[in-house]
């Protein structure tokens, strides 16, 4: 099959002061999380002008596909458009009707699934295509990255740099914290569920391979939900505690549940987990995600290679990962539903 481009598909962040708090009520809506959290996490952004460095590193790693796709003899022009901030998605389909796209490949900028990882991504698609209407483009979403040898061998490589920096330390591995509920809902109930959280410990146990690392924990960061609606723990900060009570000396982070340096990576662990290690006197280092890796934009190149040439799946494990979808319509197996509400 034959396709016109490639949709670059992300969470979006705000580019100004006056954008934090609109784009965390785009982002929170319907959600419940209460307004002193918003607050909370708004002086997250203004610490750093209220910007999220989201966006530029998005377009960044644009840059550096399109480099990737013309170095290969690939044509496809590449669009950019996110869930929750400008340019959105809607906006960037509508473009790509104008421009004459009838049939474009999406990449998701998460290697995971669950609901928040993938299957809203399959709804950003569809509600981005019921905005436009008729004739707009058919879009296909690529599969899960989590276990991909380019992108194990990223965060292998950033690991070991980061260990050279803490000598024996103790590795972590980190990832976005989920509800227990939404984690428990993803994937087929014959396979236990919590594809996500599965997943990220799967990650873990390849790049600490790759990196030779025997022992290793992983923990979770950045919850935003209520606090009585039970998430995914330990904490990151939490953890940390736990360790200088263990009499650990170093810790080294790996994000590893996150491609790239957006502001949850650079205030969860480079400012509080990196703070609470200082005060404990704990040696600190945090591993690099691979977002300007070269080899992130070569594995995006290979994964659209796979439905234009046929080029072989490389995956280095056998666990379950969804496959791709095409306008928003559910994967072949029940996979990362949301969590229904119950009705009052």
């Amino acid at each position: 099959m034959s396709y016109d481009a490639l949709l670059w598909l992300s969470f979006g962040g705000p580019e100004g002061p006056d954008e934090v708090m609109p784009f965390l009520e785009n982002v929170t809506r319907g959600r419940g999380v209460p307004p002193e959290r918003l607050a909370e996490v708004a002086e997250h952004y203004q610490h750093f002008g209220g910007v999220s460095p989201i966006n530029r590193l998005n377009r960044e790693a644009i840059a550096a596909v399109e480099k990737e796709l013309a170095a290969q003899g690939v044509d496809l022009p590449v669009y950019f458009g996110n869930r929750n901030w400008h340019p959105m998605v809607e906006d960037t389909v509508e473009r790509m009707k104008a421009d004459g796209v009838r049939r474009a490949l999406v990449f998701p900028t998460s290697a995971y699934g669950g609901y928040s990882a993938c299957r809203q991504y399959d709804e950003d698609i569809e509600r981005a295509r019921a905005a436009v209407g008729e004739a707009a483009p058919e879009l296909t979403k690529l599969r899960q990255f989590f276990d991909h040898p380019l992108f194990v061998a990223a965060f292998a490589d950033g690991l070991r740099a980061a260990l050279a920096e803490v000598p024996g330390a103790r590795v972590v591995f980190t990832a976005h914290s989920v509800p227990e509920s939404a984690d428990k809902a993803a994937g087929p109930p014959e396979e236990g569920g919590r594809r996500y959280s599965r997943q990220i410990h799967e990650a873990a146990r390849l790049v600490a391979a790759e990196a030779g690392v025997a022992e290793y924990d992983v923990v979770w960061q950045s919850r935003s939900g209520p606090p009585q609606v039970p998430w995914l723990e330990p904490d990151i900060v939490d953890h940390i505690d736990a360790l200088h009570e263990r009499g650990v000396e170093g810790v080294v982070v790996c994000p590893v549940g996150f491609v790239s340096d957006h502001l949850e990576v650079i205030w969860d662990l480079d400012n509080e987990a990196a703070e609470r290690a200082a005060e404990h006197g704990m040696g600190f280092a945090r591993a690099a995600t691979p977002n300007a890796d070269p080899r992130f934009a070569e594995l995006v190149v290979e994964l659209v290679r796979e439905h234009l040439s046929d080029a072989p799946v490389r995956k280095l494990s056998d666990f379950p990962a969804a496959g791709c979808t095409v306008n928003g319509a559910p994967c072949a197996v029940a996979c990362c539903e949301p969590v229904r509400r119950p009705s009052r």
